[in-house]
């Protein structure tokens, strides 16, 4: 039994002096302690450094300091923890024991860069309001789509960087990506097509989100996403629609939210019995209602026409050409209803109605039609005697 336990302790020393890849574990454990350490203290590290740069950032007008500060609490907490990594392998003397210096020297490398470059990254949000000015000539969707540009230049630059510390050369593997992009793009020309579509859409401002557009024997609706390879627009029965960006290249796109105004055209027929100064009153009335009212474009702001345009089969014509200065469907309803009600009773009090399609049928008396020719009676030359006949028969 005292055999066996010796053994055991043997073992336990033997374990505890060899240890991980040549170390004791006198040096492991302290190296583990101060990263543990390290993760602890990264939280306090962090309020600490944020409190006083939110404090020193109070003192400024502006809200950028504070932003940017806040966006970098992340890369910020990771500074205890590199520091950790880099004190942990100076104590436990793997560097020493192994001889792998330059792979511990490229570790902490490594993190210090991907530390620099994710603080890079997290300060391209708040720094985006210097891009502001270029919604003035490109769209928010195109700003949008530069910064995300912006941030993958960043991550590719850093991925470059850790790489080639590392001694691994970015340029071949560049050059593959070149070749492999070439095969792709022959294969693929539809999606580089929708691609290219979809950033003209974007840098023309042909359209943003939210804007009710037709598309040409497509689909109508309201504009909810646009992608680089197609747009989403919901229609009016409220079922979406996706649209690949190839097609707005060859099919004209009517956005009726661009419309500076919107349009009412009628045509009212009246009764035939209505005298000139009826229609002289109903026209000059309506036009009338319409100049000086706030809800209609006056003429010289848009087209604006009253007439008595037209003699129908049952009706004389006016034509109302006008319009709204609202865009909006319900409000533009609501006017139209209050300007068809105005029409009603104008019509009525100038004493005329309106005209509805119908037919005149005329009944004839008989005094057109041809009187019976009777000859003198008489004798043919047979001896019979000659019979009356009406005006329209052959003779025999």
């Amino acid at each position: 039994m005292q055999e066996s336990v010796d053994k055991l302790w043997e073992i336990v020393q033997q374990a505890w002096t060899e240890g991980f890849m040549g170390l004791d574990l006198n040096s492991l454990l302290p190296a583990l302690g101060i990263l543990i350490l390290a993760l602890a203290l990264r939280g306090v590290f962090t309020k600490l450094v944020i409190n006083r740069l939110v404090k020193f950032a109070g003192k400024t007008k502006n809200q950028l300091d504070d932003k940017i500060i806040e966006s970098l609490e992340g890369p910020i907490r990771f500074i205890p923890v590199v520091v950790g990594v880099y004190i942990a392998i100076e104590v436990s003397g793997l560097v020493e024991a192994n001889g792998i210096d330059t792979v511990a020297e490229n570790f902490i490398r490594s993190l210090v860069v991907f530390n620099i470059f994710w603080g890079l990254f997290c300060l391209v949000d708040p720094l985006t309001f210097l891009m502001g000015k270029l919604e003035e000539v490109f769209s928010s969707e195109m700003v949008s789509f530069l910064v995300k540009v912006l941030k993958g230049v960043i991550v590719g630059i850093g991925a470059a960087t850790v790489l080639d510390l590392w001694g691994i050369k970015v340029g071949p593997i560049i050059a593959g990506f070149g070749l492999v992009g070439v095969a792709v793009a022959l294969g693929a020309q539809d999606l580089f097509k929708n691609l290219i579509s979809g950033f003209l859409i974007l840098a023309e401002k042909r359209f943003r989100v939210g804007d009710w557009v037709l598309v040409s024997g497509i689909v109508e609706g309201t504009v909810e996403k646009i992608g680089f390879r197609s747009t989403m627009i919901r229609r009016f029965d409220k079922a979406p629609t996706i649209v690949p960006n190839s097609v707005f290249a060859d099919k004209a796109v009517t956005n009726f939210s661009e419309m500076t105004h919107r349009r009412i055209y009628w045509k009212i027929g009246v009764e035939y019995s209505t005298s000139v100064a009826q229609l002289q009153e109903i026209t000059n009335r309506i036009r009338e209602y319409l100049t000086g009212n706030a809800n209609f474009a006056q003429p010289d702001e848009a087209t604006l026409f009253v007439v008595t345009d037209s003699f129908n089969d049952s009706s004389i014509d006016i034509m109302i050409y006008c319009f709204t200065k609202t865009t909006n469907w319900g409000e533009w309803l609501e006017i139209k209803q209050d300007f068809a009600f105005a029409i009603k009773h104008i019509v009525e009090t100038a004493g005329s109605s309106f005209a509805f399609p119908s037919m005149s049928i005329y009944q004839g008396t008989g005094a057109d039609q041809p009187e019976a020719y009777i000859p003198p009676e008489g004798e043919k030359a047979d001896g019979k005697k000659q019979m009356p006949f009406q005006a329209g028969d052959e003779g025999s």
